[in-house]
């Protein structure tokens, strides 16, 4: 007999058992980068004080123990007068969640965390937690264990100073070891100090009896000087090329961009958002990239200074290139409490335009500066050039060799040339049946999906690339994702989305579209990504076919036809793919000269609109989707519930 659920069996967590309980939805895991999360917490609180001008200086220490932290700075200090509740304000921004001075825009104008948790995070998940408040002429102390305060906030001298200093010694029953890395702190640190120029950040290394200050007045600039010579790598132009623009947008305050094109093989982009570094980088990143392209690609037809026979990528463009980029806003929108990816739709548009401006006006300012860039990316394309000729010659040996590599449900087509290639996408094995029997074997390619296809806007890279269904589709394409993704290696030029001509069929392939658009996003822009219109009716007038996609294409035939009442009328729906006859499917889907294909397209300027649709209506956030709905609810038979 089965368990009985009832109200019973309910739990609430209340304050910060949460963050005890499910300590990865907060800080990303109990390993080393979460542990070092909590220090960047309550670092980046600190910073922003400065970045808004409360404070110069920041210290942290590590102790002698090598397991606890101190970070103080010469900020503002804490609030500590009463909050609506009777307790310390201090006391409420350290024990609940979701609270803090930034959710009120007049406080900061820029922050790095917005969410309320970081400090009350931190809290939660120390043994040992203690802060100590100078502000009002007077010095203010309170103690906690695992989150929970063990006295009230008390008066324990007198200061003339302000600030905020914070000790805490993680719990050793939540992580895995609680040793922290000082290599780990000081590079942090160092980069914080490049980002804001003029704040000085110091490290204390008890015990290695070390002390580092890190103050850095060229910014980003000097922070890409270091990049380079870590690339040991000659640049190809002297001076690095500066973008700085204020008051873009309402929300955004401030962009500061260095970049520079050396030797090196490999392109090197380092975002930041409100001085947090984002690794996975987000659409401040995307935005770079296209502003780049825009700006070279006008500056080669503006001097008519590339080789008409020559074909030069996108791949071209950036090869060697080192940026350091640097957003300011108001409320940024992050993947994740540890902040490794930004969100916000509009910042993508907004940097492109910025960047591909500016860098287009500082290349036609500094011809010499141009024309060696144009010359190094012209030196790339020849030798991608001179690459894809050698690969061409030996395809079908490396063909063979990478086929021992496929997906065992693939039906692979025997030529070897990607230009003449398709992989059809197909939904469900009996359809995946159906399609391998009417395909074109030379030249068509079957991978059927079997089981639940994975939304990758709401998982990590890690989730994604290591999804069976996902990752069999990376295996059968050949060309890797996300920063890997390189269409020389695409072993077919189109690739075809085969679903059933319903909701589910429709729903899936809005997944699969997520998954293209995210993580090989040239896939689309290089115009390789199709979707297949097989028909949803049947209609037999007489001796006559005709082969309608939905209902509208239904009733609009009909109609038609019914004003002849000439000819007997038959109707037939098919529920799936894997009702059709392989003859069938061969003639409405497969055949090149019968079948009708819709290619995947961003149009211009509607890049912005794309990646905020799909952010609002795929992310995890539903208040998101429920705005949208309501926005279109006018037009709702057009949207894909």
């Amino acid at each position: 007999m089965a368990k009985s659920y009832g109200a019973k069996d309910i739990s609430v967590l209340e304050g910060l058992d949460p963050v005890r309980k499910r300590p990865g939805m907060y800080i990303g895991g109990t390993g080393k980068p979460g542990l070092h999360h909590l220090i960047w917490e309550i670092v980046d609180n600190s910073v922003d004080e400065a970045m808004n001008g409360h404070a110069t200086t920041i210290e942290v220490i590590l102790h002698k123990d090598g397991e606890s932290i101190t970070v103080t700075d010469n900020g503002r200090g804490i609030p500590v007068d009463k909050y609506k509740d009777g307790r310390s304000v201090l006391e409420v921004i350290l024990t609940t969640l979701h609270s803090g001075g930034k959710f009120d825009p007049g406080n900061y104008e820029t922050s790095g965390g917005l969410h309320g948790v970081g400090s009350s995070v931190v809290n939660a998940l120390s043994s040992d937690f203690q802060v100590r408040i100078k502000r009002d002429g007077k010095i203010y102390s309170q103690d906690y264990q695992f989150g929970k305060p063990l006295n009230k906030v008390k008066a324990s001298g007198s200061s003339n100073r302000t600030g905020t200093e914070i000790f805490f010694r993680p719990d050793n029953t939540i992580f895995e070891d609680i040793g922290f890395d000082a290599e780990w702190i000081e590079k942090r640190m160092d980069n914080a100090a490049y980002l804001h120029p003029g704040l000085k950040l110091v490290f204390k290394n008890e015990v290695a009896k070390k002390k580092h200050a890190f103050l850095h007045e060229g910014g980003i600039v000097e922070l890409l000087e270091r990049v380079q010579k870590e690339s040991k790598q000659p640049p190809v132009h002297i001076d690095a090329i500066s973008i700085n623009a204020k008051n873009i947008h309402p929300e955004f305050p401030k962009i500061e961009v260095a970049l520079q094109w050396t030797e090196d093989t490999k392109e090197e982009i380092l975002p930041f958002t409100n001085g947090i570094p984002n690794p996975h980088g987000g659409t401040h990143e995307a935005g770079i990239r296209d502003g780049v392209l825009k700006a070279i690609r006008g500056y080669f037809d503006q001097h008519n200074n590339a080789p008409k026979s020559l074909a030069i990528s996108s791949e071209d463009i950036r090869e060697g290139l080192k940026v350091i980029i640097s957003v300011f806003l108001v409320s940024p929108q992050f993947q994740g409490q540890n902040k490794e990816k930004l969100n916000n739709p509009f910042v993508k548009q907004a940097v492109s335009s910025i960047v591909r401006s500016e860098l287009e006006r500082y290349l036609n300012g500094h011809p010499n500066t141009g024309d060696a860039i144009c010359q190094r990316i012209i030196q790339s394309a020849k030798a991608r050039a001179a690459s894809r000729s050698a690969a061409q010659k030996v395809s079908r040996k490396r063909s063979l060799n990478t086929r021992l590599n496929l997906p065992g449900k693939l039906a692979d087509c025997s030529s070897s040339l990607p230009e003449e290639s398709e992989l059809f996408i197909v939904e469900g094995d009996s359809a995946g049946g159906n399609a391998k029997q009417g395909r074109d074997r030379r030249t068509q390619a079957i991978l059927p999906l079997r089981g639940k296809v994975l939304n990758a806007e709401r998982e990590s890279f890690a989730k994604v690339s290591s999804n069976k269904e996902l990752k069999d589709i990376i295996d059968a394409l050949g060309c890797g994702i996300g920063d890997n993704f390189s269409t020389k290696s695409l072993r077919y030029h189109k690739v075809i989305l085969l679903m059933d001509a319903d909701s589910d069929g429709h729903h899936i392939a809005t997944l699969m579209l997520t998954f293209f658009y995210r993580y090989m996003p040239d896939l689309i822009a290089k115009g390789h990504l199709y979707i297949a219109q097989p028909p949803l009716f049947r209609i037999d007038y007489g001796n006559d076919t005709f082969w309608v996609l939905d209902e509208k294409q239904r009733d609009a035939t009909l109609k038609k036809l019914e004003g002849k009442r000439k000819k007997k009328i038959n109707v037939q729906r098919f529920k799936g793919l894997g009702e059709m006859m392989a003859r069938t499917l061969k003639e409405t889907t497969l055949d090149p000269t019968k079948r009708r294909l819709l290619r995947v397209e961003i149009p211009e300027g509607d890049e912005e609109e794309t990646d905020k649709v799909i952010s609002d209506l795929m992310g995890k956030d539903p208040s998101l989707r429920f705005s949208f709905i309501m926005e279109n609810a006018e037009s709702l038979d057009e949207v894909d519930l």
